[in-house]
């Protein structure tokens, strides 16, 4: 169960602040953030080495798309394409409207359930896929959600419901360089599994890597990216400049 945050704050010179923590199984090869398929110009991001997507991106617009798996449905499944193609999809779009409206004309049950987050520095979407029908897509009002497996801020979510009061209390990160306050939170793996914010591992699944990233009003967007759980891996930059 992967978990990100995002801070929307209109007007602010940072008005765009996301944190992730990916969860996978340990033994599934990735690569981390570069700009990694020919066919999609300007895209940076994670590629997964089983089918080649990615679970977070952003384009040359400024567009970010993630990819979550919903409850029950870990890991891919024969006949389903993999949602790692999603944020690819979204990212041939120019802004997070268009390409949140360019999911939402997808047959859903080409895929297994998903939620996706697809935000750039004008606001955020969150879209669920239930292997049925077309993803719904909403926009999220300004202030900070956090998305697990469910829908945003879904207090029966026990990681949700230990962490999210602490990520509204904590002060907001200053981007580029001071992230203690969130960082922290990510780092977090006390407690039980469920509410872990980086899970220990067990049975070979785990939190494998993690993401800052923040969308200026102007200007490129910054990435600090940790190549394993954040309570053990360093941040550092994802080159971003522009083209």
């Amino acid at each position: 169960m992967c978990t990100l945050v995002v801070l929307h704050r209109p007007g602010d010179p940072w008005p765009l602040l996301l944190a992730a923590n990916r969860d996978e199984m340990v033994d599934r090869g990735w690569d981390a953030p570069a700009a990694h398929w020919p066919a999609h110009p300007g895209v940076v991001g994670g590629r997964d080495h089983l089918a080649g997507g990615t679970w977070l991106a952003i384009n040359r617009a400024g567009v970010v798309a993630a990819v979550l798996n919903r409850q029950g449905s870990l890991g891919p499944k024969l006949g389903k394409r993999s949602r790692g193609e999603l944020p690819l999809i979204a990212l041939a779009e120019d802004s997070a409207e268009a390409a949140a409206a360019a999911i939402t004309r997808l047959d859903a049950g080409e895929w297994r359930r998903f939620n996706m987050v697809i935000a750039d520095r004008s606001g955020a979407y969150f879209l669920r896929g239930l292997a049925t029908g077309t993803p719904h897509a909403e926009r999220l009002a300004p202030g900070l959600a956090m998305v697990t497996a469910r829908d945003p801020n879904d207090l029966t979510s026990p990681r949700v419901a230990r962490h999210l009061p602490r990520l509204m209390a904590a002060p907001a990160p200053v981007p580029p360089d001071d992230w203690e306050s969130w960082r922290s939170i990510l780092a977090d793996r006390s407690g039980a599994i469920e509410s872990q914010f980086t899970i220990t591992p067990r049975g070979g699944f785990g939190t494998v890597c993690a993401s800052l990233l923040a969308l200026p009003a102007n200007g490129v967007p910054v990435w600090l990216f940790a190549p394993g759980p954040p309570d053990s891996a360093a941040f550092t930059p994802v080159s971003l400049a522009a083209d």
